[in-house]
């Protein structure tokens, strides 16, 4: 990839302009009733949500729909990814009444499925996994029938303990974002690494084969089709279920620029190839987002691995006829 445009050395006249987006990428600015009522209860039970902090294209839809991804741990990280909008620096103390808060908006909103997802926290001895395996036990407790996704940082250095920590309290689907191809992490994500992000997630499968697992990464950033589909061979290796691709929006000037708006067509052509590499979900559209639709996505995808484990059985039943 080129040098960023959110070089510390470059001056806003050296930056290039950023693209205009293209018509498939708007979307309306969010002012319904809906939008609105779910902005009031995050505010009155201090929550944080990755849709305003990450300036979510989808938020006006989402939350018109009273579907919001929490965001735990507070709303500082202690990395500066390029592509991310969320405040970087030192964190405050994590709220212990979080994980309540986070339980009481469930049931509040009613919800069949939630997305739990964090900063990274790597002052924190366990890199917050504790504070995640608070807030599903909360859930558990007020919506028992509410499905649980997480999307965790990287826990680095710590990433065993923590993994085995959450997967303990059992959540429906684990979810670690690769964000981008091998090549782009110095510039894009320089914080973390490739491959030990695709082991946080084989040992997901490793402690409990049962948990859902999903990634997701961002097109647009300079990747070459064909490290994009290395990325989904990758995935299938770890044995990850569910993949996800959306277009990168660039936050601000200071961040990463767009390189390249990926067309529908584009788009529906990795997923294509997602499928037939044998993923049980896939989501690859523009405006894709890891928690966008993540309720009808996970349905979906249960249906899948039902499906799927109902034909092995027939086969070995067929095979035993034999």
């Amino acid at each position: 990839m080129n040098d960023l445009a959110n070089s510390p050395g470059k001056t806003p006249e050296q930056r290039p302009p950023r693209q205009r987006k293209p018509d498939w990428i708007r979307v309306r600015a969010p002012v319904s009733e809906g939008y609105q009522e779910t902005r009031r209860m995050m505010r009155e039970l201090n929550l944080n949500t990755v849709c305003e902090e990450a300036a979510c294209p989808n938020i006006g839809e989402c939350w018109s729909k009273k579907h919001a991804t929490v965001m735990i741990l507070g709303d500082v990280c202690t990395r500066a990814c390029a592509f991310c909008n969320v405040k970087t620096g030192m964190p405050r103390a994590v709220d212990p009444m979080e994980p309540e808060h986070t339980a009481i908006a469930a049931a509040k909103m009613g919800l069949e499925h939630i997305v739990i997802t964090s900063v990274d926290r790597d002052d924190l001895p366990d890199g917050g996994a504790g504070q995640f395996v608070k807030v599903i036990e909360a859930l558990r407790r007020s919506t028992p029938d509410t499905t649980i996704e997480i999307l965790t940082p990287d826990f680095r250095g710590k990433m065993r303990a923590a993994v085995e920590a959450i997967c303990e309290a059992g959540p429906d689907v684990y979810n670690h974002n690769l964000e981008t191809v091998p090549r782009l992490y110095p510039t894009i994500r320089p914080g973390a690494r490739y491959y030990a992000s695709l082991r946080l997630l084989e040992e997901v499968k490793s402690h409990d084969p049962m948990i859902f697992t999903k990634s997701g990464i961002m097109l647009g950033l300079g990747e070459e089709r064909l490290e994009v589909h290395q990325v989904m061979d990758d995935m299938r290796s770890a044995d990850i279920d569910f993949i996800t691709m959306g277009q990168y929006l660039q936050p601000t000037p200071k961040h990463a620029a767009v390189e390249d708006f990926v067309t529908p067509k584009a788009f529906n052509a990795y997923g294509s190839i997602a499928r037939a590499k044998g993923f049980l979900q896939v989501a690859s559209t523009p405006l894709t987002r890891s928690s966008y639709h993540a309720g009808e996505d996970f349905a979906q995808m249960k249906a899948a691995r039902a499906e799927k484990f109902a034909k092995q059985t027939a086969r070995k039943a067929d095979q035993l006829k034999i």
